[in-house]
């Protein structure tokens, strides 16, 4: 899709046809009988780009919810967009310190735009801002979803070159540099578009700024004086952020747990977060007790692993791997708890002995620290096919202690009687 195709999708005719393809049959089967009956009486670039959309939408609602209905998407845009739940989130921080900071704000400035879902977040927030989007089509996608939202007021998008761009004059500056070349993501922050330092540089000229980077980012690649911040959604860690000047906290480093509900706004918005607790060493290394803890990707990805030890008095069973054993049973957002029913030595033969005698058809496998093909483990367990209606269900977690393989039978812990004997 250019330019010309969806410039065409923006007008009445447009308009008319993008509605005719969100209500026909575009499933593998009928695709090509949809796009044959549209050409009938349509220009084809025109449906080609109404069937692009249409079909970017649906996909869109995993991060957008209802609002994708309405939005408009590339490819490589909407891949890279963040989730509304976060934009609305991050927005929310932005608000407050455009509230509360003692310097003069002025907009946002965004350095890669994207699709403007940042942009449009942190509008419906309150916070103005300009967006800046190398790629002229996708700087035309960002403005189509402006306007689509209303807020031609607060947020405007123009075409340039982040990197020859001026803070100056901004109150606060947020980053989204391209991870995604033709060959795939981008880990290394060098290999950024800008490289990750070119942005900070930028950012940095700014009262305060965020910059939007993978969630893998090294701690080191963290700039002194920052704040680096790993986001989960419903379990799922979904990116990382890098804070500065007046947006930073004052912490180093922060997990931040987000939990949606439907329609996605930040008013709906569960957010848990969990910081370093001055003064806590390493977790102690312990034997297994009752239960299992497993804590949030974010939580790993921060290293707040004995945080999250602490807060339910457990400890590591291995100091290498980040599975949180205790004898209690404490409610907290930041780990998932399972008990304990056995801890064995790895073996097959006994693991498969083990299944059948407790009666499971439904198998949960988790694991780290261990080597074991979780695929092929499954099959040789005979848990490759569904389970009968009916069976019971167990989760097997796979880890090691020290260079011994070990194998856990458990069942997520049951919060319900501890709930009711508070």
């Amino acid at each position: 899709m250019d330019i010309a195709a969806f410039s065409s999708l923006l007008t009445s005719p447009g308009q008319a046809v993008l509605a005719e393809a969100a209500g026909a049959d575009l499933s593998e089967n009928g695709l090509i009988t949809t796009a044959s009956r549209l050409r009938e009486r349509h220009p084809a670039d025109l449906v080609a780009a109404a069937l692009t959309q249409v079909r970017l939408r649906e996909r869109a609602r995993a991060k957008f919810g209802g609002d994708a209905a309405r939005m408009y998407f590339t490819p490589a845009g909407l891949e890279q967009s963040t989730r509304a739940s976060v934009a609305a989130y991050r927005a929310r921080r932005f608000a407050s310190f455009a509230t509360t900071s003692f310097i003069t704000t002025g907009p946002t400035l965004e350095l890669g735009c994207g699709i403007g879902g940042d942009l449009i977040a942190r509008a419906r927030a309150g916070v103005p801002g300009v967006g800046v989007e190398l790629d002229p089509l996708t700087a035309a996608v960002a403005r189509a979803n402006i306007e689509a939202f209303g807020l031609g007021e607060l947020a405007s998008v123009r075409e340039g070159d982040a990197t020859r761009q001026d803070p100056g004059g901004y109150g606060t500056v947020f980053a989204d540099p391209g991870r995604r070349t033709a060959r795939g993501r981008v880990f290394d922050p060098r290999s950024y578009e800008p490289p990750l330092d070119t942005v900070l540089e930028l950012a940095g000229r700014a009262g305060g700024a965020c910059v939007k980077v993978a969630p893998g980012i090294p701690h080191e690649a963290v700039p002194d004086g920052a704040e680096a911040e790993w986001i989960s959604v419903g379990g799922e860690v979904k990116e990382a952020a890098l804070w500065l000047g007046g947006l930073a906290g004052d912490v180093r480093r922060r997990a931040t747990l987000i939990t949606e509900e439907k329609p996605i706004t930040e008013e709906k918005l569960t957010v848990e977060t969990l910081t370093p607790e001055p003064g806590l060493g390493d977790p102690a290394v312990r034997e297994w007790g009752r239960y299992l803890y497993e804590p949030d990707g974010a939580v790993i990805r921060a290293h707040l692993v004995a945080e999250v030890a602490a807060r339910v008095n457990g400890g590591l069973a291995d100091p290498q791997i980040a599975y949180v054993t205790s004898d209690e049973l404490v409610p907290t957002p930041f780990a998932s708890a399972y008990e304990i029913e056995d801890v064995l030595g790895f073996s097959l033969k006994r693991l498969k002995a083990e299944l059948r005698r407790r009666e499971v058809g439904v198998l949960t496998v988790k694991k780290r620290g261990s080597a074991v093909d979780v695929d092929r483990l499954r099959r040789d367990l005979g848990f490759a096919r569904k389970a009968p209606r009916g069976a019971k269900e167990m989760t097997l977690v796979l880890t090691r202690v020290g260079a011994a393989p070990i194998a856990l039978l458990t069942r997520p812990a049951d919060h319900s009687a501890l709930n009711q004997s508070q």
